[in-house]
């Protein structure tokens, strides 16, 4: 995560009396929350329908609150409610209402039906004389418990499956709208604020789900926008929609990708990214800001009418299940787009929009005295994860997403927040305590098995800004990872050599599946997600094309501020054979680790952002892939796929248990066994110094029931060339070469086609290996 990386969320009712319910609702002023649900959707909180669509119950959580409605509109903007029930208040601290659908349709809903919700509290105890727009009952902004109740802002249910629009939007871009503070809040939000939307119960219709170990995955990370708005064989009318990537299927597929990884797809503030179609100002192209965790992003839909998005998203799903490629999203659990503190230099002035309003400490974590948003994130106050009816939402939105969305797995974004074991004044980390939302989640819904089967690919991003965020190595049992650690160190080998120091010890760790940072809590290779470049940073290509970042350009390719200032990238100086040839090293290297592989949406053509290391708010042609190669990223796309291919043919480099050094099938090769150039084994001087810049190893196939019989890997970091000896391919066996990445070799066959590899020789065999390349071989 970079930061900033997007910007905050900023008929009368007279003629309606006889619809209001005269439920006596008891103030409860402090009640603990529940203990965290044993089962999913336990208090079964939203908008639904009954079972004949005669009537609608509504229910949502507050433990504060002393007075709730439901406003209920015929359209979701411009006009006051067409009508507005009392709530009634249980033990637990939920509030309902059933409403009658026949009386809706007399007050004018004849279609849709719109609604949010009205709170008032210790902070805004209700008045008799209240009308929107007055202060009538006013106490505090803010209580010493840090209720924020405003009845003058119409509420976001958390649990809504779909939404109108967002809080923002082209025709009413001011924030000042849903803002509290003596200047605005008497402002009534309610013909502006985004609504939920009331659907008929969602059929799962997604196809059969993929049960592939995530072990032999491999993962392509894309903004699903992006995916296609430039893509001339999709539609116009599909292009950045999900009925668009789902039509990528069959391309992703012949990439060798076996998983998809959408960039955030939950409704969060991007409607005003398009208010200025040249600007970035308060634009949200990623995504992180999440306006409600359920309902599709209807900005992606073809089909935006309710529930239009909701069924094209499983359509979708389905297209790439039908490919047999499994479909994750990146989730935003740690914070929300509610956002932090409303302007700098403004004392407890924050926009209250949804969360914020219903239930302020419960949902979000605060400051010791109450006052103020904790924040470990840097892009606003941290979401409340260890509090158990928070957790109920995230528990809860999850199982939607995966089974009536058809999701089969998730990247959860920030992710140490979710193992907070604090809810206010404080951040502590703690994999270990059964109560995180970390372990919860897991717990209720377990992890795929690491042979396969029905479960969930969970992955962490293992870090975020504050102090005991970082967090990568530590995650509990069912938790792969965003391994940041091989990232540094691999780039840091090809980038900086000579400057940062590098040993074969460190390069061995990363290539092997990083036991040292999973081995220790009984995880395996595979929970290491190993990643050269994500959406966050620079492209593959311009990693090993720009020596910094270049953020203040303008549009379309920025201006975006903030971006990490340490890229530990370098030019190859302006070379641009050996920018590619670097680039082939980067890829083969995540193709021969152990681990799970995850490249970035464009970087099989080399894609660049002219070195903009933070385009979050760039929903440009800059920042969509581009789908007309160049003959040279062509030529990269075709060595990118065969490595893909050379992957997924040998199981052997996809261990599910970490390599043993031991000859474990007595047929005198050993399992894993590592090699300096010269061929015989690294002793502890070299292993240790950083000024050794080559290593090779062999893995013995017959061991994984490879079709071949040894796989070798050569690797020379150094910028002159050097031999390597090459150690035994197995009795009666002769190396065979796969690649060579070094720019003599580049071409449409640089990765040999299988039959056709080159016969290299036997044990004793020198090969002379180019400056900074790689070599990959077979035995047969």
């Amino acid at each position: 995560m970079s930061v900033p990386r997007a910007r905050r969320v900023r008929a009368t009712l007279a003629a309606l009396v006889g619809l209001t319910l005269t439920a006596v609702v008891t103030p409860v002023l402090d009640v603990a929350p529940p203990p965290a649900a044993a089962a999913i959707d336990a208090r079964t909180l939203g908008a639904r329908y009954d079972g004949t669509g005669a009537r609608i119950t509504f229910r949502v959580y507050s433990s504060a609150a002393t007075r709730m409605t439901v406003n209920l509109y015929a359209a979701p903007t411009g006009t006051s409610e067409n009508a507005s029930y009392l709530l009634t208040r249980d033990a637990s601290g939920v509030f309902s209402a059933t409403v009658e659908v026949s009386a809706l349709r007399a007050a004018g809903i004849a279609g849709t039906v719109y609604y949010g919700y009205r709170a008032w509290g210790p902070n805004w105890p209700y008045s008799a004389s209240w009308t929107k727009g007055s202060t009538a009952g006013f106490v505090a902004d803010v209580d010493a418990a840090g209720n924020r109740f405003n009845p003058n802002k119409l509420l976001l249910d958390p649990y809504a499956r779909e939404i109108s629009h967002d809080p923002l939007r082209p025709g009413m871009t001011s924030s000042t709208t849903y803002a509290s503070g003596p200047a605005y809040r008497t402002i009534d939000s309610g013909p502006h604020a985004a609504k939920g939307i009331v659907l008929s119960a969602t059929t799962p219709a997604y196809g059969s789900k993929p049960t592939r170990p995530l072990k032999d995955d491999l993962v392509y990370e894309v903004h699903l926008r992006g995916l296609t708005m430039n893509d001339p064989a999709v539609p116009a009318a599909y292009r950045g929609t999900y009925r668009g990537a789902g039509l990528k299927a069959a391309y992703l597929a012949s990439l060798g990708v076996t998983a998809v990884e959408f960039l955030p797809l939950q409704e969060t503030q991007n409607d005003t990214n398009d208010v200025d179609p040249t600007g970035t100002a308060g634009d949200n192209y990623w995504g992180y800001m999440t306006v409600n965790y359920f309902a599709p992003d209807r900005r992606y839909a073809y089909d935006r009418s309710p529930g239009g998005p909701t069924r094209e998203f499983q359509q979708m799903v389905k297209a790439f299940h039908d490919a047999g490629i499994k479909v994750l999203v990146d989730v935003v659990y740690n914070h929300t787009g509610e956002g932090g503190v409303y302007s700098a230099g403004v004392s407890n002035v924050y926009d209250i929009v949804s969360w914020r309003g219903l239930d302020n400490p419960t949902y979000y974590s605060l400051t010791a005295d109450r006052q103020s948003s904790w924040d470990n994130t840097g892009v606003g106050g941290n979401y409340n994860t260890y509090n158990p009816v928070a957790q109920d939402l995230i528990v809860d939105s999850l199982a939607y997403w995966k089974d009536t969305l058809g999701v089969d797995g998730f990247r959860h974004d920030l992710a140490s927040v979710l193992g907070n074991t604090c809810q206010h004044g404080c951040f502590t980390y703690n994999k270990t305590d059964p109560n995180t939302a970390l372990n919860r989640i897991t717990r209720e819904m377990p992890s795929r098995p690491a042979g396969g089967g029905a479960g969930v690919d969970w992955i962490a991003e293992p870090w975020a800004l504050g102090n005991g965020t970082y967090q990568v190595g530590n995650f509990p049992a069912g938790w792969a990872e965003w391994n940041g650690q091989y990232r540094d160190t691999l780039r840091r080998d090809q980038n900086k050599l000579g400057v940062d120091p590098v040993t074969p010890g460190q390069l061995a760790d990363r290539f092997a599946g990083s036991s040292d940072l999973y081995g220790d809590d009984g995880r395996r290779p595979w929970h290491s997600v190993n990643f050269m470049v994500a959406h966050d940073g620079f492209t593959l290509a311009d990693l090993y094309a720009c020596n910094g970042k270049n953020n203040t350009q303008p549009w379309p390719y920025g201006p975006s501020d903030g971006g990490s200032d340490d890229n530990v990238s370098w030019d190859h100086g302006g070379v641009a054979a050996d920018q590619r040839r670097a680039a082939r090293n980067g890829h083969a290297f995540l193709m021969l680790s152990a681990g799970t592989p995850m490249i970035t949406g464009g970087d099989e053509t080399l894609r660049g952002m002219r070195c903009n290391n933070n385009p979050y708010n760039l929903d440009s042609s800059a920042n969509w892939l581009g789908w007309n190669p160049t003959a040279d990223q062509t030529t990269f796309r075709t060595f990118a796929a065969r490595l893909a291919a050379f992957r997924h043919a040998h199981p052997a480099l996809r261990p599910a248990n970490f390599y043993s050094a031991a000859d474990t099938n007595g047929n005198g090769l050993a399992q894993l066994a590592w090699f300096t150039p010269a061929g015989t084994a690294p002793d502890g001087a070299y292993w240790g110094n950083a000024g050794n810049h080559a290593l090779a190893w062999r893995i013995d196939g017959t061991e994984f029931g490879d079709p071949a019989s040894a796989i070798y890997v050569g690797y020379n970091g150094w910028s002159g060339d050097v031999n390597f000896t090459l150690p035994s391919p197995g009795t009666g066996k002769q190396w065979y070469r796969v690649t060579d990445t070094a720019s003599w070799a580049e071409g449409a066959n640089q990765v040999a086609a299988p039959g056709s590899e080159a016969l290299i020789g036997g044990q004793g065999t020198s090969y002379l290996l180019r400056g900074r390349s790689l070599l990959l071989l077979i035995a047969k």
